[in-house]
């Protein structure tokens, strides 16, 4: 018998529905992996019997309820994605809220976020600089990429950018258009202030004199000056 990797996976599934369902019909409140695994195969059969995906859909929320879980566990599941093969081909089907629970009731891990404004890098000397993209596509520069090695078509004061990063969100970014040009906010990078990779510029303490001192010149040649 030879089983795609697709196959393999239904089979692990539809064991692991087997195991969940002995164990709930022993008493046993479902952890999150049974639950699913439940849920998952019950689409993947019911796709095999010959279901619609909008039959699926709507049957697959009345599966488990509430108290057959453990506590949390149905908060946790807020959507199921299965493959599954159907008369006229293979379709992601999406259950969203697979398991209705109160919501009244306390989340496990859940936050409630008192009212006012984050402060964003609060305390950080903060300087503005202008920036042109004289190249001819899109670029974009993450929150903590060092600015001063950025895409040698961003056209400014790098000495001014050198141990800075974008006064941005973390894991956000700025995007520059061809041919067009703003003022930014810089704000120095905190913590032990050693940068390593990027373009290669900096290699080192940032507040080190040989290390600036040599970025500098591998700026220069950076930029082709």
């Amino acid at each position: 018998m030879f089983l795609t990797n697709r196959e393999q996976e239904k089979l692990l599934i539809y064991t692991a529905s087997k195991l969940a369902i002995e164990r709930k019909e022993r008493g046993l409140k479902l952890n999150y992996p049974e639950a699913v695994s439940i849920i998952s195969s019950f689409i993947l059969e019911g796709a095999r019997d010959g279901n619609s995906v909008a039959d699926l859909m709507v049957n697959a929320t009345k599966v488990l309820r509430e108290d057959d879980v453990l506590p949390g566990v149905a908060s946790m599941m807020q959507m199921v994605q299965v493959e599954a093969t159907f008369d006229d081909g293979t379709k992601l089907v999406t259950i969203h809220n697979p398991i209705s629970f109160n919501k009244n009731e306390l989340v496990p891990g859940e936050y409630f976020i008192d009212e006012g404004e984050i402060s964003l890098n609060e305390n950080s000397k903060v300087i503005t600089i202008e920036v042109e993209n004289r190249g001819d596509r899109p670029i974009q520069i993450g929150s903590h990429y060092h600015f001063f090695e950025v895409n040698k078509e961003l056209f400014f004061n790098r000495e001014e950018a050198y141990g800075r990063r974008l006064d941005i969100p973390a894991g956000t970014s700025v995007r520059f258009e061809p041919g067009s040009k703003k003022n930014i906010n810089l704000i120095d990078f905190s913590g032990k202030r050693y940068v390593s990779g990027f373009n290669g510029l900096v290699e080192g303490l940032l507040d080190d004199k040989e290390v600036k001192t040599k970025a500098m010149q591998n700026l220069k040649e950076f930029l082709g000056e």
